[in-house]
């Protein structure tokens, strides 16, 4: 069984800091390409940033130059740094997670986490 767990939300102020955490643990063969969601109230889902196995990353342009994606692959570990928060950016984010499991290693399956909640405000 693969779970995926995001943490590292908090409220902040505008203009303020945070750093997201998002690890999967299990049965893991591999973690492939690894993304964060975000959603606010009334909202769909939105993608932030992907970042692949090799370390290519993504962004919406919604938060580039401001968000950095990385990840630490021997700890299945995938980070947000989120800089210049602006209220905007207030929602629940999700780390998505595409694995191959020991159980099934031919196969690539998607795993969300539970969410962690961002919140910016004064």
């Amino acid at each position: 069984q693969v779970k995926v767990v995001e943490s590292g939300g908090a409220l902040v102020q505008p203009g303020g800091s945070l750093r997201l955490s998002c690890t999967a643990s299990g049965s893991i063969l591999s973690v492939h390409t690894m993304d964060w969601y975000r959603q606010s109230p009334g909202k769909q889902r939105e993608s932030v940033a992907r970042i692949t196995r090799d370390s290519i990353s993504y962004y919406s342009d919604s938060v580039k130059g401001r968000f950095t994606i990385s990840r630490d692959n021997a700890n299945n570990t995938v980070y947000l740094q989120m800089n210049s928060l602006k209220p905007e950016d207030t929602a629940v984010y999700y780390c998505n997670a595409e694995i191959s499991t020991i159980e099934t290693p031919m196969r690539v399956d998607e795993y969300w986490g539970q969410g962690t909640q961002v919140t910016v405000s004064s």
